[in-house]
């Protein structure tokens, strides 16, 4: 029946001064393709040279421990027929490259880690907050440069005692608690530069 009372259907149309409308950029959802932003270390590199510096104070102990407790070329043993203890000095870089030349190869080489501990210490400002690991081979790299480019700035040559070796068969070249985090550490970021890096790249916006 029609409605004869003059007001309005509960069921009518609703007016349009009345009506609740919500806004079209309340309900708009993000955009998909929208992906959070890498984040430069920045002050938080702080972090990363206190690493550096736990290599630097323990490279720099071992080798105090290692001329004031070995001779020189005589070895002790630690771990029968692998590990010696035997104090050696490298004038030149791994494996004594350059090592016998006539002295520039000092300034050449503490040139050259100094160089490089500048340019970590720069980059690690940059480098992204999110990727810890490559921010751990990092600080280790950084932290065996300096431990070694003391060395060589303090004495002219770098001081080393770990002798990993097979009997009399097989020497590996003896070196230091600052090589073993340079190695480590470019360890490190390989795997990062292989592994992570592209997941990282394809999860964060540059």
């Amino acid at each position: 029946m029609p409605n004869t009372s003059g007001k309005h259907s509960d069921t009518g149309p609703s007016d349009p001064a009345n009506s609740t409308v919500t806004p079209a950029y309340a309900t708009a959802s993000p955009s998909p393709n929208k992906r959070p932003k890498l984040i430069p270390n920045k002050q938080r590199a702080l972090l990363w040279y206190v690493l550096s510096v736990v290599v630097i104070g323990l490279d720099q102990w071992t080798k105090w421990l290692a001329e004031l407790k070995l001779n020189f070329h005589e070895p002790i043993a630690v771990i029968e027929p692998i590990l010696n203890w035997t104090l050696a000095y490298n004038y030149g870089a791994a494996f004594s490259f350059l090592a016998d030349q006539g002295g520039w190869q000092k300034w050449f080489f503490a040139g050259l880690s100094f160089v490089m501990s500048l340019f970590l210490v720069v980059y690690l400002t940059r480098a992204p907050r999110q990727a810890k690991l490559l921010n751990v081979g990092l600080a280790l790299i950084l932290g065996g440069a300096i431990g070694n480019l003391i060395d060589r700035v303090r004495i002219g040559k770098v001081i080393d005692f770990i002798h990993v070796h097979y009997a009399d068969v097989w020497h590996y070249p003896i070196f230091n608690v600052a090589d073993i985090a340079i190695c480590v550490g470019v360890a490190i970021v390989v795997i990062d530069m292989l592994f992570l890096e592209g997941k990282r790249n394809a999860k964060f916006q540059a």
